[in-house]
């Protein structure tokens, strides 16, 4: 089968990914055969192919926002899928279900967790083995290139929502979101959908500042711009830790800033005045199962729709050296090899 692997990390401008011909995998107990229709380009891709996030598997196949078919199914307990079935496959590979995390209901946090596309092959090929217990069914109403951003910006952006502190309070309240890329355009979907106010600070007029307020934002302005109002949360998804303390400045008291990234620059020193007042900084590691299942289905019921720009299968260097220069509005996804 075709696929992209990664020799080893160079700066994606130096076209670091290479096109191979690997054997087709074949699923062990409990996993199944994807067949890859589409795969979401995600910064994180970006993170693994420039070395920001440490080599875990010579040679490894990025990718982790796939949508796909199951083609075949391996020995004992396979979740009950069929081939034939669409599916899609996400960052979380598998948990060991052991440690204290995966005990406590907190797998994102499992301590020997894989990772599709980091240290499993992930979606950047013809087909990838995913386990079956870690993959989920695709609502109706999505095409597959439509579908492919759920998998990841869609989650993680929803477990941000989860944790902004704002549950049971959504109505009326001023949401920010820093960084307006795949994750951001559907978040703001989201958080709008329950009756937020949400506010975007991200650079690019022509690409994410038209698309946030094509989205319905109350307000849009550049990366560090003040926002008009005090927020009552606020989301990161730029990788750029020089941008935490104007979003801490923008909160009000007892608001919550949660940074979504995998991978962020250095934050700079930070006044305590920014703190004062029970303002919280809080990260996000991964998602778990239950995030994603939830979800799909309120990004269903609430209509939210994707925007994606398609590239070639030929295009991967290409494709995430336009992630890089922010040349992509909504979300990138990369066809299957022959599509």
């Amino acid at each position: 089968m075709q696929a992209w692997i990664l020799p080893y990390p160079s700066p994606i401008g130096q076209r670091p990914l290479r096109r191979v011909e690997l054997p087709e995998p074949v699923p062990g107990p409990s996993e199944v055969l994807v067949r890859v229709s589409a795969c979401g380009i995600c910064r994180t891709d970006l993170h693994v192919v420039e070395g920001e996030l440490a080599v875990r598997r010579p040679n490894i196949v990025p990718g982790h926002q796939v949508v796909g078919t199951v083609t075949a199914l391996g020995s004992g307990d396979t979740a009950g899928l069929q081939t034939g079935q669409r599916v899609g496959v996400a960052w979380l590979h598998h948990t060991c279900g052991r440690c204290r995390f995966c005990w406590q209901g907190r797998e994102n946090l499992c301590e020997a967790a894989e990772f599709t596309g980091w240290t499993v092959p992930g979606g950047y090929a013809g087909a990838l083995i995913a386990d079956a217990k870690f993959v989920y069914p695709i609502p109706e109403g999505y095409t597959d290139t439509l579908a492919a951003p759920l998998l990841c910006a869609g989650i993680i952006g929803y477990r941000c929502l989860r944790l902004c502190g704002l549950e049971g309070r959504w109505k009326g309240a001023r949401l920010g979101i820093y960084g307006f890329g795949a994750a951001g355009h559907i978040a703001i979907q989201i958080a709008r959908s329950r009756g937020a106010e949400v506010y975007v600070c991200t650079r690019d007029h022509e690409h994410h500042q038209a698309l946030a307020e094509e989205l319905g934002a109350a307000w849009v302005g550049g990366a560090a711009a003040e926002p008009p109002h005090k927020l009552d949360a606020a989301l990161m998804f730029a990788p750029a830790g020089e941008l935490v303390p104007p979003a801490l400045a923008a909160l009000d008291r007892g608001g919550v800033l949660v940074l979504g990234g995998i991978h962020m620059s250095p934050i700079p020193t930070l006044n305590y005045d920014w703190l004062y007042g029970e303002r919280v900084v809080r990260s996000v590691a991964n998602n778990t199962r239950a995030d994603g299942r939830e979800f799909l289905q309120e990004a269903a019921a609430a209509g939210v729709h994707t925007r994606v720009r398609e590239f070639g299968f030929d295009e991967a260097n290409q494709a995430l050296l336009t992630l890089k220069q922010d040349g992509i509005a909504g979300a990138g996804v990369l066809r299957a090899p022959g599509a």
